[in-house]
């Protein structure tokens, strides 16, 4: 190419590095205090969206060609640098600071992070950004990390499909083109990530398509910013009105159930007035205050202080207290400046800014190596504790809920599962994937136990809170001639209160067309949600399995819905101790569910019917661990081995009932 490919202002602006720091310190204070989303990440994507389709089209015009090499080493020096030497240091931590039951997970998340696929992974493993419930793995923010390493490839595609288009057709309407381009992928990601954020919100948060509409804004802009003419006045005010709306987005909104929704446009829309406003020098301007040599300082380390606040805030939660105060919160912010600064300085500039490409990848390649080998040591280390722990058990020793009513009898042991295990101590049905996502509306169906020549079928319906007994229900039928199978669908209920063209809906009527002419004897669900007292709930789960009693005839085993609580049982289990972890579990009303049930129990006579809550009490009181087996994964969900535990107890129950 002899001329340009487009005409664009490639010139240093220095108050979208301003902007980048208000956008990470947003971040950090949202995070330490509010626990919300602040609406900063999407404007760091908006500024690398602009930023990105600067340095192409730059390259571009200067060379008349766009090459992978060239364009991913300079991503790799610029990212790898301090990406690598925080996993390191958060590897190192987690071994002596990290509860042992988010262990796993965050080597998992360390290692996704590396290699920029967290998002993929916190999507698969259900995360939900801001469930306090959750266990917060420190490198849980480098999601948005991972979606900037993607989009800066998708975008190179996108360019080198630009630049074939013109010399193989002699384009001249090249802006025309990339605008085309750009805003098909805008309006397309737009309209996903609008129907995905309201059919799954923590689903949308993390994938990459329901983020590229935020790239293509910034992308947009820097290829039309010359074209947008706007008086000295008008940059003023909008300047002004863009950095206080964006403040305010957190307050503002209810941005952990909106975003990344249309709502995005909230934040972004701030973005792009200051970046307009910053094409006019004003007096009183906002390019003043965010190009002052201060902000543009602070914003050359903005990426690390994003990086760093989280690693400190997370470390701090598990190690001191849940929520810091002013003070501490101040100090974090602080630190993250300072680690940032020194990190910049002594890691980054040198491997960033070396002209000895072979220089820098060695360095990379030592960095990379060693987080390896710490990954590799922790899980070794944590296979050798779980093989330990494995040899010592013996049924005796390890009772579980059967324990519930004869405590005394019961040696004091280490409790399984081990810590490193019990996040992952899962039900069969969701390792092996025939539980459904809330992104998934087709029925699934998990096939156990006999599946040929059997007695009786037991169908196990509902949400995870029917699925995580599944490993009791395979105890109690080891030894019977029975087929059991698993309908369970994370987040839904099975319940006639979602509407037919809900997800959740679509589900249960497929559950329903499926048992009209099934060969199930037997349906078991739980049939209250214990965190609510609203009996309309409750009375929408219990009709749904009356309606499968009296219209398709099979039997219905009824379970009161385990206790939940408010607050993470294993977390504060690890790093408070049990004694104020039973303190906390019983200081709170865990069972909303009760009055209904004692109506359902005395009214309801065709449903068989089982209340399992004395299996989570001694001596009347709610304990995490009972029969030396840990009771809760998270606030809500059982260990695979506790539900195991149930097995005689279900066997009896089922028993009772005439499967013939």
């Amino acid at each position: 190419m002899n001329q340009k490919l487009i005409n664009i202002e490639s010139k240093f602006r220095p108050e979208i590095e301003g902007l980048r720091v208000v956008a990470a310190l947003l971040v950090a204070v949202y995070h330490i205090w509010f626990n919300r989303v602040s609406g900063g990440v999407d404007v760091f994507f908006v500024i690398s969206g602009f930023l990105i389709t600067t340095s192409i089209v730059s390259t571009i015009n200067r060379t008349g060609d766009f090459r992978f090499r060239p364009y991913v080493t300079k991503l790799m020096k610029r990212l790898l640098p301090s990406v690598f030497f925080i996993l390191a240091i958060v590897l190192i931590l987690s071994w002596f600071l990290l509860p042992k039951s988010i262990l796993d997970k965050t080597i998992h998340e360390v290692f996704a992070s590396m290699f920029f696929y967290q998002n993929w992974q916190l999507a698969f493993s259900s995360t939900d950004y801001l469930d306090s419930s959750q266990m917060k793995t420190p490198v849980e923010h480098f999601w948005a990390l991972s979606i900037q390493g993607q989009f800066y490839i998708i975008w190179f595609l996108v360019f080198t499909f630009v630049l074939i288009l013109i010399k193989k057709y002699k384009l001249t309407k090249v802006k025309k083109l990339i605008n085309t381009i750009l805003g098909i992928l805008f309006v397309s990601s737009f309209i996903y990530s609008i129907y995905l954020t309201t059919v799954n919100q923590p689903w949308a948060y993390f994938i990459t398509m329901t983020r590229v509409w935020e790239f293509a804004l910034g992308s947009l802009l820097c290829i039309n910013l010359s074209s947008i003419k706007i008086n000295k006045y008008v940059a003023t005010v909008i300047g002004w009105l863009g950095l206080i709306g964006l403040i305010l987005t957190g307050i503002v909104f209810n941005v952990s159930e909106m975003f990344p929704g249309y709502i995005a446009l909230w934040p972004m829309t701030c973005a792009l007035f200051i970046v307009l406003s910053g094409t006019c020098d004003t007096r009183f301007g906002i390019k003043r205050f965010l190009g002052s040599p201060v902000m543009v300082k602070l914003g050359g380390i903005a990426f690390g202080i994003y990086l760093w606040h989280w690693v400190l805030l997370e470390f701090y939660r598990y190690n001191v207290q849940d929520t810091p105060g002013f003070i501490v919160g101040c100090i974090i912010i602080i630190s993250s400046i300072v680690l940032s600064f020194l990190m910049t300085k002594f890691i980054e500039e040198p491997i960033r800014s070396s002209h000895d490409n072979k220089f820098s990848f060695k360095r990379l390649g030592i960095m990379g190596s060693v987080n390896v080998l710490l990954i590799g040591s922790l899980l070794l280390n944590a296979y050798i504790g779980q093989n330990r722990l494995e040899n010592n058990i013996t049924d005796k020793n390890y009772p579980g809920a059967l324990a519930a009513k004869n405590p005394d009898d019961i040696p004091e042991k280490e409790p399984i599962p081990s810590y490193s295990e019990v996040f992952n101590d899962l039900p069969q049905a969701h390792l092996d994937g025939s539980n459904q996502g809330l992104k998934e509306s087709d029925l699934k169906i998990g096939e156990y136990g006999e599946t040929e020549d059997y007695d009786a079928t037991i169908a196990l319906i509902g949400s995870s809170h029917s699925e995580h007994w599944l490993g009791a229900i395979l105890k109690a039928t080891k030894d019977e001639n029975y087929r059991v199978l698993n309908m369970t669908r994370s987040g839904t209920r099975f319940s006639t209160g979602y509407s037919d063209d809900d997800s959740k809906g679509i589900w249960v009527n497929n559950v329903l067309d499926y048992l009209k002419d099934a060969d199930v004897d037997l349906v078991i669900s739980h049939a209250t949600a214990s965190d609510t007292p609203n009996h309309k709930i409750h009375q929408q789960m219990v009709d749904q399995l009356q309606f499968v009693k009296d219209e398709y005839g099979m039997e219905v085993l009824a379970i009161r819905d385990d206790p939940r609580y408010g607050f993470n049982v294993l977390e504060s289990l690890e790093t408070h101790g049990l004694e104020e972890t039973t303190k906390k579990m019983n200081s709170v009303d865990n069972q909303k569910d009760e009055s209904f049930w004692r109506k359902f129990e005395k009214e309801n006579k065709s449903l068989h019917k089982v209340d399992l809550t004395d299996y989570f009490k001694v001596n009347g009181t709610f304990q995490p661990i009972i029969g030396n087996v840990i009771i809760y994964r998270d606030n809500r969900h059982l260990t695979n081995t506790y539900s195991e535990s149930f097995g005689p107890i279900f066997k009896e129950e089922i028993d009772k009932i005439d499967l013939d």
